[in-house]
């Protein structure tokens, strides 16, 4: 019986050697969710498609349903984002964003704002090349999994003065009364307001300053409170 046969487009998340020449892909696609596939003879030099099917592409690709894992019959890039694989820093924050998505998507579970939040944040990545992108990714990413925190005011009692610290578990910003979690300036919390708000454009418009770094030291402390682990990303490159 022969194998259903499908094409998606997805952003290519992590790769995994199997055997000598073969590669596991992981992929956040458009319809289907979080996608593992085989492409067999990838890493041999004579492959058509190995280099199209490295993190951070953008691929369309033709695939056979599998059991356990399906196979990848054909690769075609879509978008390359050059300007991220010439920059470590860059590389660093969209690895990170990769690592977000491939723990929170699931497979066989379409989610297509996820995906399109993603290829979004990495096409204004590699156009902007503004570090803040990747934090504001996450910030997103937090009210996309149900968890939006509370940034123009205090999320126990509600008032929007003498705000000073932040803890995802007691709902976002604190004031001075209730703070617990860690300490966040008013200047960043006001990039965290104006991101999750959907003012991302005005913040791109300001150059990266000490207040995004902490922001992003923020969100990134959230994002890990709220997948119950360390980010692998930042400590690796």
């Amino acid at each position: 019986m022969s194998r259903p046969l499908y094409r998606e487009r997805g952003v290519v998340l992590r790769t995994h050697k199997l055997g000598e020449a073969d590669r596991i892909i992981s992929l956040m696609t458009e319809s289907r969710g979080k996608v593992r596939a085989v492409a067999k003879g990838v890493r041999k030099p004579t492959s058509k498609f190995g280099a199209r099917l490295e993190p951070t592409t953008h691929v369309a690709i033709q695939c056979y349903e599998g059991r356990n894992l399906d196979t990848i019959t054909q690769a075609e890039r879509v978008e390359v984002f050059a300007v991220i694989r010439d920059d470590l820093d860059l590389l660093r924050d969209a690895v990170m964003m990769l690592e977000v998505v491939d723990q929170v998507a699931q497979e066989g579970r379409s989610d297509p704002e996820l995906y399109r939040m993603l290829a979004g944040a990495l096409r204004t990545l590699d156009a902007t090349r503004h570090r803040v992108v990747a934090a504001a990714f996450l910030a997103k990413l937090l009210a996309h999994d149900g968890v939006r925190p509370v940034t123009d005011r205090c999320a126990a009692c509600g008032t929007t003065i003498d705000l000073a610290a932040f803890d995802l578990s007691a709902g976002g910003a604190l004031c001075r009364t209730h703070r617990s979690g860690g300490p966040i300036s008013p200047r960043a919390l006001g990039v965290f307001d104006d991101v999750v708000s959907g003012r991302l454009n005005a913040v791109l418009e300001r150059p990266a300053s000490a207040v995004t770094t902490e922001f992003a030291g923020v969100v990134t402390r959230a994002v890990e409170d709220h997948l119950e682990r360390r980010l692998r990303a930042p400590a690796v490159l």
